[in-house]
Order: C-alpha cells, then structure tokens, then sequence
C-alpha cells in the first residue's frame, strides 16, 4: 500500500496512516469548506484574523481561473484544492482546481449537458467533501463518489433510474450530505423521497417515502439532533419534513411555507427550524418537540413578508440575517424565535451572504460585493468594490470565505481575492 511520498509501509504503519485519514475525515480542518454552506451547512466560517474593512477598489485579487464551465454552484475547499462542476460544451463535467494558482487539477465528464431544464446554463451542486473522497450530483440526477486525488469513480448512481425520482424543472441542484456512513440525497417521488446510501459503497441503507408534495426542489439537507433523536431536515415541494437517520421514518412535516420552488436551505437552533422561500410564499418557524406519539411541529410564527429567494439565510445567536424580496431585495435582521423585525437596509436588489470573522461577505446579484458589520444594532457597511468583469448574467453563486481568501464564481470563471489581515 503506498502512502506518503511513495514510501511503502508496513503493516503498522499502513494501520496508522488508516486511522489518520480516518481521523481527518471526521475532523473539520481549519481554512476549509468542505461543502455547501461552510462545514456545518450555515454559511458561517470559524476563521479569524481576516481584514475589517476593504481599501478602495476592494482587496487584492489573487488570481482568476476561467474555463470552468457554467453553472451556478459555489466551489468546495479541502487540501488546498477547489472541486466544483460546470457545463462544458455538450457535457457536465466535476473539476478539482488548485486553491493557490487557480490552476485546473483534474476534471470528470459525469454525462450530458441537459440543456431541457430552465436556465440551463450550467450545474447547480456544491461537491461534498469527505476524507478522500467527493460527492457531487448533476442536474439529471447523477450521484458520484470520486477519488478526490484523481476524480476516478468509486461509484455512481442515477436519481431517477434507481430511485424513481423525477428532475426538478431547474434541475437538480442539492448538494449531498454526508453523516457518519451514510449519504443522504433526495431522488423525490412516493418510493423513495429520500435515500440513505451507504457512502463507502453506495449500498441502500434505506429510502424515506413521504406522502404528498414528495417531489424534489432546489434546496439541501441539514442534520440536527431533536431530544435526542438524530434527523435529516429537507425542504421539499411539499414543505419541511424530518426523517430519522436511523431508518428514515417521516417524524414530522410542516406545509407551509411552500409553493414547489423552495430553495433556500432550513435553519436549525434549540429545537426550532426556519423556513422561506419566495413567489409570495414567505417564511416561519416551527417548534419540534417529542410526544408520547410523537414527534410534533408546531408553527411558532408564519410571515409572507419573509421571501428569501435563493440568497441564504445565516443565524448569528438569537437573530437571523438575509435579503428579503423577489425581484428586489432589502437586507434584514430579525429575531430568529419571533420574526420580529430589527433592522433592514433597502439595497434595492437581491444579494446572498456568509459570515467570518465578526463580517457578512455580500454578493448582490447585479451590484457590488459588500462587507457589512454583523451586528443586530443597524446595517454598517465596511468595504465594497465591483466585480472586475460580469458575465452579464445575475451572478448567484454564493461568497465562499476560506483560508484567508474570497472565492467568488461567476459562470465559466472564478475570482480568488486575499482578505487576511497583513
């Protein structure tokens, strides 16, 4: 067995370097994103010592990488390597790229470009990372596991051809969550609404049927632990629903809010889960608490006002921050229990956003990039600068802040900006 360097070990120090790479597996790296929405699916990064406000012009540009291929999905950062997907020509393809230099690594052809779907210009998914290994899902629906090293495929599966699912209209666009052994995707549909696969193999574990509104949309699983109780959280066209992630068991589901085009990921905090979703459907909290028949999801509040498009939602203590609107946008903070209002700022457009180091880092989607104070006292803005160049189209990849650098992807390229502290 070869290891580090080439050298070729022996017995025992094979057995080491397999329980290292287990351990890295199961530990979060610092300066990494290893998936969507940062390490814990929130859009928070733990980094620190990074800058607190930008000189004009914005921070210093790296690099930019072009040739990517379209799509509208962020990067994933682990080992010093980006992995993301895009459309290339006639196919979809997933790419591993060089954090330092932007310089492509490897790349995968997973299938055909499916130019059927609504704004068809590229892939949506955000590759998860998983100690050696990567996982990503293209818009019709193809799972992979690849060899983050090589891109060499370890397994694959269809979501539609083996579970039954039917493809979104805009395609499929989750992002696959990783928990312990298992990988949890949502095909949609009676049969199999979400599956549980065993990551190592992709061996059904189990499949989760869900009546009514079963159908896949846009957004991502999260995971939380509810009295004790270990669940996967998605929001399907139906609306909220749980699942055991011993044997995927419905728990619980909330009807509201939905309209078959959610797409923002759910929030967990202290047994209450956030929703929201646009085309005049708003957003609300329900509160989870265990019964001697069960699991209930009681409706805290429900507000139509709060339309998060696709932008991102990120909970910073009690309050929640994010750009509410459909077609325009204004930057709001609320109180994560109650809804009530704080503060917004009108930006007059939508925008998305994570948060490092006492900063949201704001992408609007045809404006300025932004860095504004994280605070619940008022919108403080501490830098901003102007995409160098545009695609022409609305940029929706979200920021991603990791190792010191803002990734920022626009279509067919992608532009790596030093924001660390000198």
């Amino acid at each position: 067995m070869r290891f580090k360097n080439g050298v070729v070990f022996g017995i025992a120090g094979a057995l080491a370097a397999l329980t290292t790479l287990a351990a890295v597996a199961q530990t979060r790296q610092p300066g990494e994103w290893p998936q969507w929405r940062g390490p814990d699916r929130t859009g928070i990064s733990q980094e620190k010592g990074l800058l607190k406000s930008w000189p004009a012009g914005g921070p210093r540009l790296v690099w930019k990488a072009t040739g990517l291929g379209g799509g509208y999905s962020t990067p994933s950062i682990a080992g010093g390597r980006l992995y993301g997907m895009g459309y290339r020509d006639t196919q979809e393809v997933v790419w591993a790229y060089d954090a330092a230099t932007g310089r492509e690594v490897w790349s995968l052809p997973v299938t055909t470009a499916n130019r059927e779907i609504g704004y068809n210009e590229g892939s949506r998914c955000t590759p998860t990372v998983d100690g050696d290994r990567l996982y990503a899902v293209g818009v019709s629906g193809d799972l992979l596991c690849l060899e983050r090293a090589t891109g060499k495929v370890r397994w694959r599966k269809n979501l539609v051809s083996d579970f039954g699912g039917k493809i979104p209209n805009w395609g499929y666009t989750e992002s696959p969550l990783i928990d312990g052994d298992k990988v949890i995707v949502t095909p949609g549909g009676a049969a199999a609404t979400l599956v549980a696969l065993d990551k190592n193999s992709g061996e059904v574990i189990w499949k989760s049927q869900v009546p009514d509104g079963n159908a896949a949309a846009y957004a991502s699983a999260i995971v939380a632990d509810v009295d004790g109780q270990r669940q996967y959280i998605q929001y399907i066209t139906g609306g909220l629903v749980g699942v055991a992630a011993k044997d995927g068991k419905l728990l619980w589901r909330y009807n509201k809010p939905a309209n078959g085009i959610v797409i923002t990921t759910p929030i967990y905090h202290d047994n209450h889960v956030f929703a929201t979703t646009a085309y005049g459907k708003g957003g609300g909290v329900v509160r989870l608490a265990t019964t001697p028949s069960g699991m209930t999801a009681t409706e805290v509040y429900f507000d139509p006002e709060m339309q998060n498009h696709h932008g991102g939602v990120v909970r910073l203590g009690e309050h929640i921050y994010y750009f509410e609107g459909w077609h325009t946008g204004r930057f709001v903070c609320r109180e994560f229990k109650t809804g009530k209002l704080v503060w917004s700022e009108d930006t007059k457009r939508k925008g998305s956003l994570v948060y490092a180091d006492g900063r949201f880092y704001v992408r609007n989607e045809r404006g300025p990039v932004t860095l504004v104070e994280a605070t619940h006292t008022g919108h403080v803005e501490t830098g901003a600068f102007d995409q160098p160049e545009r695609t022409g189209k609305a940029a929706w990849a979200h920021p991603v802040v990791a190792g010191g650098r803002l990734y920022l992807r626009d279509q067919d390229f992608m532009l790596c900006y030093d924001v660390k502290q000198p």
